[in-house]
């Protein structure tokens, strides 16, 4: 069938009979013909009405008793199901996320999703009298609803919904309705304060002991962490770890030999980025001498040691033109002596060229080429032993 979801006449029958509170006979009443061609034909019994039809399945019979009988029938029919309104409109299938997530990296602005605690449920028992309520056995459950707050930049928008991601995309939707409206903002240089702004940002993606490190490889500092004391009984240990970087060391105390160390490289770091901004120092661009273009030679001798078949390809490659085309014209005599006639299309030249088989035809069809084209002869290659 041309559309999956539509339904087969069969189905439609089925619903047609539940709808009237009876129940569809199918009856296989006649089967002829050869075996490759058989054809059926079936009986479809509705309350008291009957509709026969035929077909070259039992399926297919069945499918065309139950079209005739839902043309023909006098019984009542169900009323249509109104179509299911799509939830998502937007194009392609895209989800408002997705959309939101491309209009954001147009403005280099990352949309960030943040959960929200839900609003508290009003106090009802204050104005009304729910004493006969709260006697009963069983509570009507109360849909839970979640919120969400998305930031885009400078702005700020809520969306609320069944499910955490159903809040979403409420969000994303009310935020591409303002968004893309508005100019892509221009990127700013980052020099000067947007340029610290911007290495703070990547240093917050980073542990605190990668940007010790990097730091300190950027000034040429020696850097060194030492567990100096370890204490406590063996399920409640405590550590600590001493950081030095140059001139610069701290402490740090933890319940592990990883967090003590962590907490001593976060000590340092404050110490560290007191210290004057680093120079910049702006490196040559590097200078690369331009190549100049290989040229194929294309004159009579080249390429004469090679296969006429590659050295006519290279040379139409070099002159930056069509490749060669090759069709196999003819094949005859007998099967122990066939003889095969291949022909090659250059522009506006043809060329043939026959052998006792397709590969030694379509070698002579390029070596005549060649020489038509201006070329001198290919230097004769070794043939190798035919397999009979």
């Amino acid at each position: 069938m041309a559309n999956p979801k539509e339904k087969t006449p069969m189905c439609l029958v089925n619903e047609l009979a539940r709808f009237n509170r009876i129940q569809p006979q199918y009856k296989l009443l006649n089967e002829r013909g050869p075996a490759h061609a058989k054809m059926f034909t079936v009986q479809l019994t509705l309350g008291e009405q009957t509709w026969e039809a035929e077909g070259s399945s039992i399926k297919k019979a069945q499918h065309a008793a139950a079209s005739k009988a839902l043309n023909e029938t006098t019984l009542p029919k169900p009323t249509p199901r109104p179509p299911k309104n799509n939830v998502n409109n937007n194009p392609g299938s895209i989800t408002p996320t997705v959309e939101l997530n491309g209009l954001a990296m147009k403005r280099g602005e990352p949309a960030i999703y943040r959960p929200l605690d839900p609003k508290p449920v009003p106090n009802y028992r204050a104005n009304y009298n729910f004493r006969g309520m709260y006697n009963q056995r069983y509570h009507c459950p109360v849909p839970k609803i979640f919120y969400v707050q998305l930031t885009v930049g400078n702005s700020e928008f809520f969306g609320e919904g069944k499910t955490r991601q159903a809040a979403r995309h409420n969000a994303a939707m009310k935020a591409l309705q303002v968004l893309q409206n508005e100019p892509i903002p221009e990127k700013i240089p980052q020099n000067g304060e947007a340029g610290k702004e911007s290495e703070e940002d990547k240093d917050a993606n980073k542990s605190e002991i990668s940007v010790v490190f990097e730091i300190a490889l950027k000034r040429n500092i020696p850097v060194s962490f030492e567990v100096i004391k370890e204490s406590g009984p063996p399920h409640m240990k405590s550590f600590v770890t001493r950081v030095t970087v140059g001139e610069f060391a701290a402490e740090g105390e933890g319940n592990s030999k990883k967090l003590s160390k962590k907490r001593a490289a976060m000590a340092v770091l404050q110490e560290l980025k007191k210290l004057p901004p680093l120079p910049v120092i702006e490196k040559p661009k590097p200078y690369f001498k331009k190549r100049p273009k290989t040229i194929l030679k294309t004159g009579p001798e080249y390429g004469q040691g090679m296969n006429p078949i590659s050295r006519l390809a290279q040379i139409q490659q070099a002159k930056k033109e069509k490749e060669p085309e090759y069709v196999l014209l003819s094949e005859r005599g007998m099967p122990r002596r066939r003889e095969f006639v291949m022909q090659v299309k250059v522009g506006n030249e043809i060329t043939t060229g026959t052998g006792p088989n397709k590969k030694i035809a379509k070698r002579n069809a390029a070596e005549a080429m060649l020489l038509q084209l201006g070329y001198k002869a290919s230097t004769p290659l070794p043939d190798q032993p035919e397999k009979v």
